[in-house]
């Protein structure tokens, strides 16, 4: 059984920064791609980015191409999401959630493990 927890969540003002953490507890043959998801108030949830531990590619939903980067440190079993010039709108709950591989990625019902969020706030 794999663990994941985020952390990095919190409260910035438009145009700010944040940067996302995505630990796991290890990783195997189930958690060969880890996925940023994210859910605003009132909406779906929907895929951010996601990226290959096991080789490196990376993934990212139209909208976050030129804000979010999704990066790795394999030796730590970490995935981070660096979110630049953030807007009001990205406010969410952001979940981090692995699989064994990279097909269709945004399909959420794919993703055996889940953690339990963070939460972003960007206030105008």
């Amino acid at each position: 059984q794999v663990q994941l927890v985020e952390s990095g969540g919190g409260s910035v003002q438009a145009g700010g920064s944040l940067r996302l953490s995505c630990a796991a507890s290890g990783y195997t043959d189930g958690t060969k791609f880890i996925a940023w998801f994210r859910q605003a108030p009132g909406k779906e949830r929907e895929g951010v980015a996601g990226i290959r531990t096991d080789f490196p590619a990376t993934y990212y939903a139209d909208s976050d191409k030129t804000r979010f980067t999704i990066s790795q440190n394999n030796a730590e079993n970490t995935v981070y999401l660096q979110m630049n010039s953030l807007k009001p709108e990205d406010t969410a709950m952001y979940y981090c959630a692995a699989k064994g591989d990279a097909d269709n990625w945004l399909r959420q019902t794919l993703y055996t493990y889940w953690g339990q969020g963070t939460q972003v706030t960007v206030s105008s």
